[in-house]
């Protein structure tokens, strides 16, 4: 073999390509950017306890199908993972919609997906914001030429199915999206009685479960929810990156009969209705590719999902949560949203209790806990930290590490004076 490789070296042919290799070695010592020295060193990461509001720890086996070997996007085997996807997704979201499939992407993906697919310029939405997920979606919706109305209250307010209907009688929207887990101010918003609400006055229900999937029951058919939409990282453990998304026949007539294309071409549904085999059409035709990777942890982590048991997790959180509760009272700290009922079981918040730092805080817990919790997020900022026990991570030992490491900062942070 190797005389072989030197007679081919030898050949007129490598002979007549002698001066392209010259001026390749001239176009090589051209490079004034060297190897970054960062790049020269092995991958770091530490091994942390996540429980903030998300991403969650991954659990080994989830972790171990991330590490299964790649094939192709359009093969039939990758097919035949998205076909099992969308029926796990069928399974947490409770929903028989033949329109289900899960984002390329994070929550967002998610997010705008609904955003861009069901809404045209011009069109009236009603947002409902007590957190920072109300807020970003009539931001979305304002950047494609929406007439938003924005239904408002303080982190960690609910509204009342009374409000909801008067303000969608008032503006009569195409859409009113909810939040049902606000992870930012720990609330899960009651659901039922909205989507009747909007069937009787001819607008779409959106629904935001992002944080609250898998913690804390959800029914999209019998709650009458049009769009329905998560992510990977929260409950179902996942690595972020994929986003699960169902649309039901009226969200569905409203998206294929629209004036005009959405303004996004990777999250345009007329596309990924086809890639994900919802559209009826006998063959899938390339749109993007899919993450490969991303779509087997998020099949793994469905299964341990169906395995366990929606009622079982939904069981579990609560359970758990409340144990929390009782140790945060121990602590004399206290738990932002007074009614127990209205908690979000995956992540609870507590107010940043009087005389500290909250930054000092997390800082200290993190640095000598190896331990994430965080604090609040856009208008809840200064004023919550937030535990998340979700998923894989939620069990009362890890309770007990996050009380301990909260009392612990609690008697070695410095107290202002009151």
């Amino acid at each position: 073999h190797v005389n072989n490789v030197q007679t081919s070296l030898d050949s007129p042919l490598a002979a007549r390509s002698a001066p392209l290799l010259q001026r390749l070695d001239r176009s090589m010592s051209s490079v004034t950017i060297p190897p970054p020295a960062c790049m020269l060193r092995p991958l770091e990461v530490p091994l942390r306890y996540l429980f903030g509001p998300g991403p969650s720890n991954v659990p080994p086996r989830i972790l171990a199908a991330g590490s299964r070997p790649i094939i192709g996007h359009l093969h039939p085997e990758m097919y035949e993972i998205m076909n099992d996807i969308k029926r796990g997704i069928q399974y947490v979201f409770q929903t028989e919609n033949n329109m289900t499939l899960a984002m390329s992407g994070s929550g967002h993906a998610a997010m705008e997906c609904a955003v861009f697919n069901m809404v045209e310029p011009g069109e009236s939405v009603l947002i409902a914001i007590n957190g920072i997920w109300g807020e970003r979606v009539a931001e979305i919706a304002e950047r494609i030429g929406a007439n938003v109305h924005r239904l408002v209250k303080s982190p960690g307010g609910y509204f009342t199915n009374k409000e909801i209907e008067q303000a969608v009688e008032k503006h009569k929207p195409v859409l009113f999206f909810l939040t049902h887990g606000e992870s930012s101010a720990g609330l899960c918003h009651p659901v039922d009685g909205i989507g009747d609400i909007c069937r009787k006055h001819n607008c779409l229900f959106l629904v935001d479960t992002v944080a609250s999937l898998g913690a804390a029951p959800i029914f999209m058919d019998k709650q009458n929810i049009d769009i329905l939409y998560s992510g990977s990282q929260k409950a179902l453990n996942a690595p972020p990156g994929t986003a699960p998304i169902s649309f039901n026949d009226r969200a569905c007539h409203k998206m294929f009969n629209r004036k005009t294309k959405p303004v996004s071409y990777l999250f345009d549904m007329a596309h990924l209705s086809n890639y994900w085999g919802c559209d009826g059409k006998p063959a899938r035709e390339y749109h993007h590719t899919g993450p490969v990777s991303g779509f087997f942890t998020l099949r793994e982590s469905l299964a341990i999902l169906a395995e366990k048991g929606l009622e079982e997790s939904w069981k579990k959180h609560k359970e758990v949560s409340a144990y929390l509760y009782r140790g945060l009272e121990d602590l004399g700290l206290k738990l932002f949203i007074p009614e127990r009922d209205l908690r979000l079981p995956s992540v609870t918040t507590i107010a940043i209790p009087a005389g500290y730092n909250w930054r000092e805080l997390l800082t200290y817990i993190m640095k000598h806990h190896h331990m994430e919790m965080t604090g609040g997020l856009g208008p809840s900022i200064g004023m919550v930290m937030r535990i998340g026990l979700m998923g894989y991570n939620c069990e009362k030992t890890n309770a007990d590490m996050a009380l301990h490491a909260l009392a612990d900062a609690l008697k070695s942070c410095k107290k202002s004076k009151p």
